[in-house]
């Protein structure tokens, strides 16, 4: 269902009991709600959570924002490397605006809030800037934004900029999928090939737009060091974040934990930029139990 919010529309997806506790997925760059896994879903829903998943800006089924154009990602590499000014059609924080629009639209005052990668960023900013709205936060595989943690792998910055050998062809747009998710995936939860493809055909299907990505892609390369927000974070926070991560390196979710009051930090042994099937019950379990342990 489309819930209107900060001006635009998002695709909303809900799942478990009507009454639970809200719990709202902020997925990552590029990613529809589909990203969020289904299993995962389900688990948190079973445990008692009204969870909702949704569409950011510029992907899936909700608003796009076409009229600026594509991004030029080589441009904003180069800029982003030297610490140059980047202009961005919107911003992490409009999208965290966007989240807290979606809280007003569907009439919820608090939730449990939940971000991945650049849903964790996003996330950050909500439990920031609006922290009567977030009942506990948890953050999986994400960061700052300082530049002074480390960035991501060569391979794994070259994989992220790269694009399908051919735009058109929806076999090469999956092989283009399947590729990134090689260099990124947990090592020590690999993710059979057929079942990545399945995935990234049942995601195009649903919805292809790379020009969104690109436009989300620059309101991260835009963003700033959030470091300074960390410190009013009063919401209970758990990072989860893995070892193995070529994107978003480990001592980024470190360096979180550290800098926001009383957080918990999950290391994970194995687990690289994604959520494999193998992981989903252990993440289930510490994100309901987090959530469950957060003053009422």
């Amino acid at each position: 269902m489309k819930v209107p919010s900060n001006g635009i529309e998002l695709e909303v997806e809900q799942h478990g009991p009507a009454d639970g506790p809200p719990m709202v997925l902020i997925m990552g760059l590029g990613m529809q709600l589909l990203g969020w896994p289904e299993a995962l879903v389900e688990l948190l829903a079973q445990a008692g959570f009204r969870v909702i998943r949704f569409d950011n800006r510029d992907i899936g089924l909700s608003t796009k924002f076409d009229d600026w154009g594509s991004a030029d990602l080589l441009s904003g590499a180069l800029r982003h490397a030297l610490r140059l000014s980047l202009h961005s059609p919107y911003t992490l924080d409009d999208m965290a605006e966007d989240t807290v629009g979606l809280l007003d639209g569907l009439g919820i005052a608090r939730a449990h809030i939940v971000g991945a990668s650049m849903g964790g960023m996003i996330a950050q900013i909500i439990a920031a800037r609006h922290p009567a709205r977030v009942a506990s936060l948890t953050l999986i595989m994400t960061t700052s934004g300082s530049r002074r943690l480390p960035g991501p792998t060569l391979k794994a910055r070259l994989a992220l900029l790269s694009a399908p050998a051919n735009p058109n062809r929806i076999e090469s747009v999956i092989d283009h999928g399947s590729a990134i998710h090689r260099v990124i995936a947990s090592p020590g939860f690999p993710t059979e090939e057929a079942l990545v493809r399945e995935r990234i055909a049942l995601s195009l299907k649903r919805a292809n737009h790379p020009r969104g990505i690109g436009r989300q892609l620059l309101a991260v390369a835009a963003g700033y060091d959030r470091t300074p927000l960390l410190g009013s974070i009063t919401a209970p926070t758990l990072v989860i974040h893995g070892r193995a991560d070529p994107l978003v390196p480990v001592a980024n979710g470190i360096d979180l934990a550290k800098h926001i009051p009383g957080a918990k930090l999950e290391l994970i042994e194995g687990m690289g930029h994604d959520l494999p099937e193998a992981l989903l019950p252990r993440l289930a379990g510490s994100i309901a139990a987090h959530a469950q342990a957060a003053p009422k």
